[in-house]
């Protein structure tokens, strides 16, 4: 059939042109679908039994998009070129050929085009058991089509209730534009030479998962932290990538968030009305708000492998997954992989490959599997991985620098050192302790003075520069301590063997020796090689029975005795100073022998004798860093500890004032005195809530070398030098001092890279790393032990005091465990009670009774184990009894009460 159009045109020469516009329509395009008997088609492709599993569309049907959905899911085109796909295209055929109305717009008829086309098809199928289902992004199209009785869906729509792995769920992508792009790296240098821009280290929030802080390094002290707020605001940046960020205007800071806010689960590819605004819950008052900006580029990615845990597509057959990390300040990546069904609960590992400006989450790919979820092994392994702790077994390079045993010190040795074996020296340490890095002697002088001895293992006799052995302890850093576990930094046969100052064997120490008068004041120090056989390897609490019990007058308890005395003075007087004694609950596990299981939890106990040695540590450790930087002030490894900003206080004093007390943080000694005379007239367990609140207020302490920096000040220890000595079997910085102090007495011989400044500042900026990533290892190792003690107890009923208050919940600490827990007060599961957060106090009132901090509450303690990927110690309020909040006691004391009753 043959359609014709006429119309005359004006042409640029003033005359008139015959325009015909003909349209030939057919009658002989089928329909292309297997349950037709009408059309007489060469081959169907469209099959009868069409039903993609669906939670819209559970019968069987065909989907026909519009000309729009078709341009902006470009995807789409390379599945109709190929009629493999089960798709058919309509041309120009007689039943579905429309003419353009007058005053309508092409778009407009075009729209009415498809619904005619879907009309026509749903028509003609109609009685064949199947269906046409419209897909439309355009809201007019998708009224109209709904007016006419069709069944119509938006794309997203049809998309996301799709429950098979079929091929539109595959091709199909989001066309929203969710981030802006990345400036490329010349605008992003240029903005920053201008000021436009700053840079700084991208640091994602563990609460919260829409905000971060970007530290922007500046010179000196003039060093800040810009918050940034809101997924677009993000802009794709992963913890600890070095971005480039663009401060917003003054009217457009914010205050960090109160909130508690995870991501849940997978989402939509765009942010909630109701994330946003919990984002915006946070105090409002000016004081309160923070220098706020987007990120504009990404200077350089710092991705990794990062381990976790696969979460599978509800979707059958899926092959596109979640994959959720451990480590909750990484986002959610998208995999693909078709062996989910064996990943699903092993922990694995998977690397970052982009991420597009229109998906909520990077894409990614599978790298290996660790082993099962929950697993000790595999737990253990996925922590040392997280944390970048070096834990390969040592190479066999590394180990061919090992003494060759049987070892024995040599006339050689002995010709250079000075042989002390006849002094009464012994060790203090912790129970089951074989890494002994350190040694201890008091005797009586003639003079009436007494000298005393700190006797460390001399780790850099066997150590030597540039060797294997040494670049990987430099790289390593430190010995990392797991509960039940020692990832060592030299190989054992040094840590636990010929370095350790085990009790009735010559070893080589390094020894600095004091004569001290009676009131523990130095009259002379001196440093020297030496060769030592310690008398005795005591626990902490065996030198204190020693030390207590009156009928024990040998050698070693009078030694014992002599120590502990100074160590009074000696603590007394740093205290007088300014030195801050601070507060952080320790644990310790009882571990099952057979099963590795912790049996037992409890705090740490000190005792004198931890105070004793610590203070002849800190002693040594002082006069040794004054002796390396007199010798060596351009190029001496030293330790400091910056002194907190006014602003880390706020907390600390917020705290204090709830009390009606003030704490004064014009310096150290000022602190350290209003912590000593902050007291609570029956709460004893007040000024230790009050110090491990002032110990979070701290800066982290840091190695730097002595040519690259001007401030020494130690201002936790209250020292105007400090540096690290006594412990070189665990930590590498002190095996550089060890040779620092060597070559100082001239007991061994220098190199270059130890007296070059610039790579021993480098070397410290890896030391730092290292520690600091020990140190969340090793917290998270306990994290895992404690849920492992839980596991099997049920819950617990236990009494513990509120250490913060947040908009939503509260963060209580139980004194019996060491252990800290969160209350939350919104469950999804039911309606939320009425809270009211005062920031300016803190505190957060909940259905009429106020909470603040350093309350008494009790809660009920267990483990959460809902969420294998990431299992959490769940804490409820048991008192004080609120409607509707409160949670009745765990059955052991719900019996006990009522036999009291």
């Amino acid at each position: 059939m043959l359609k014709s159009k006429t119309f005359v045109k004006k042409t640029r020469s003033g005359g008139i042109m015959k325009i015909v516009r003909e349209h030939y329509l057919r009658d002989d395009i089928w329909c292309g679908s297997e349950v037709c008997t009408e059309c007489k088609q060469e081959e169907s492709v469209l099959q009868k039994d069409a039903c993609i599993e669906s939670n819209l569309c559970s019968f069987p049907h065909y989907l026909l998009p519009d000309t729009n959905v078709v341009l902006s899911q470009v995807r789409y085109c390379g599945i109709m070129s190929n009629v493999n796909q089960c798709m058919v295209v309509l041309f120009c055929s007689r039943e579905t050929y429309i003419e353009r109305e007058q005053g309508e717009s092409a778009n407009d008829r075009n729209d009415r085009a498809i619904r005619i086309s879907t009309k026509w098809y749903s028509d003609h199928l109609n009685n064949k058991g199947l269906k046409v289902v419209l897909l439309t992004n355009d809201r007019g199209n998708k009224e109209k089509a709904e007016e006419a009785g069709l069944l119509t869906y938006r794309c997203k729509k049809q998309h996301t209730s799709v429950t098979s792995n079929h091929i539109l769920l595959n091709e199909i992508t989001s066309s929203k534009v969710l981030f802006s792009e990345h400036l490329p790296l010349s605008r992003i240098q240029s903005g920053i030479k201008s000021g436009t821009f700053q840079q700084g280290t991208f640091r994602a929030s563990r609460d919260n998962y829409l905000e971060a802080t970007v530290f922007v390094h500046g010179e000196g002290d003039d060093s800040t932290e810009v918050l940034i707020q809101g997924l677009q605001n993000l802009n794709r940046a992963v913890h600890q990538d070095l971005v480039a960020v663009e401060i917003l205007p003054l009217n457009q800071w914010v205050a960090p968030s109160s909130v508690v806010l995870q991501d849940e689960g997978p989402k939509e590819d765009d942010v909630t009305e109701e994330e946003e605004a919990e984002l915006k819950s946070g105090p409002s008052g000016v004081a309160s708000r923070k220098p706020t900006g987007r990120v504009v580029g990404i200077i350089k990615r710092n991705w990794r492998p990062f381990c976790g845990m696969l979460f599978l597509s509800q979707i059958k057959e899926a092959t596109r997954h979640l994959f959720t990390p451990a480590d909750r300040r990484i986002p959610r990546i998208r995999i693909e992989t078709r062996q989910a069904a064996t990943l699903a609960g092993q922990r694995i590992m998977v690397a970052i490959d982009g991420w597009p400006k229109h998906s909520r989450y990077p894409n990614g790919h599978f790298v290996r599997s660790l082993g099962s979820a929950g697993d000790k092994e595999t737990e253990t392994e996925v922590l040392l991985l997280e944390h970048d702790v070096p834990h390969q077994d040592f190479s066999q390079a590394v180990l061919s620098f090992l003494p060759k045993m049987p070892w024995n010190i040599t006339e050689e040795d002995m010709a250079v050192r000075e042989d002390l074996r006849n002094l009464t020296v012994c060790s203090v340490d912790p129970p089951g302790c074989t890494d002994i890095d350190d040694a201890l002697h008091c005797r009586d002088l003639p003079n009436g003075n007494q000298e005393v001895g700190v006797h460390i293992a001399d780790v850099s006799h066997f150590i030597r520069p540039g060797n294997a052995m040494d670049l990987e302890a430099a790289n390593r850093g430190t010995t990392v301590y797991l509960t039940g576990r020692r990832i060592d930094m030299v190989p054992e046969l040094l840590s636990s063997n010929l370095c350790s100052l085990r009790s009735s064997v010559e070893r080589l120490a390094f020894s600095c020796i004091w004569e001290i008068n009676d009131k523990a004041e130095i009259v002379q120090t001196r440093f020297t090689k030496s060769v030592i056989n310690s008398k005795a390897s005591l626990t902490y609490a065996e030198a204190q029975m020693r030390i207590d019990d009156a009928n024990m007058n040998d050698d070693t308890t009078k030694s014992l005795r002599g120590l502990n005395r100074l160590a009074k003075i000696l603590k007394k007087r740093r205290i007088e100073k300014g030195a801050l004694t601070l507060s952080s609950p320790e644990v310790r596990f009882h571990i099952d022998s057979e099963t590795h299981d912790p049996i037992d939890l409890q705090t740490k106990e000190l005792k004198e004798t931890n105070s004793m040695v610590e203070e002849f540590m800190l002693l040594a450790n002082i006069s040794v860093a004054q002796k390396i930087y007199d010798e060596f002030s351009e190029c001496a490894l030293l330790r400091k500890h910056p002194a907190p900003p006014p602003s880390n206080y706020d907390i600390l004093n917020k705290a204090a004032k709830s009390k009606d007390l003030v704490i004064h943080t014009d310096s150290a000694k000022a602190l350290a005195d209003s912590l000593d005379a902050a007291q609570v007239d029956g709460f004893p367990y007040f000024n230790t809530l009050l110090r491990i609140l002032a110990t979070r207020c701290m800066m982290q302490a840091v190695y730097f070398c002595s040519g690259m920096d001007s401030d020494f000040h130690h201002y936790g220890l209250a020292s105007p030098i400090y540096t690290h000595f006594t412990s070189p079997i665990r930590r590498y910085s002190d095996i550089i001092v060890h040779r620092l102090l060597a070559v100082a007495i001239g007991a061994d011989s220098t190199y270059p890279d130890l007296m070059d400044k610039h790579k021993q500042s480098a070397l410290c900026n890896n030391l730092n790393y290292r520690h600091k990533m020990a140190q969340y290892a090793q917290r998270a190792s306990v994290a895992f032990h404690t849920q492992l003690f839980f596991k099997s107890r049920g819950i617990l009923n236990e009494e513990g005091f509120i250490l913060f208050v947040r908009k939503n919940a509260i963060i209580v600490l139980i004194p019996k465990f060491g252990l800290e827990g969160t209350v939350f007060f919104e469950n999804k599961d039911k309606p939320s009670p009425k809270l009211i957060f005062n920031e300016e106090v803190p505190s957060l009132t909940v259905e009429g009774h106020s909470f603040n901090m350093f309350d008494k509450v009790k809660v009920t303690i267990s483990l959460d184990a809902s969420n294998v990927q990431h299992q959490k110690i769940r804490m409820s309020l048991v008192e004080p009894v609120i409607s509707g909040v409160s949670v009745a006691p765990s059955e052991p004391e719900a019996k006990r009460a009522k036999l009291d009753r």
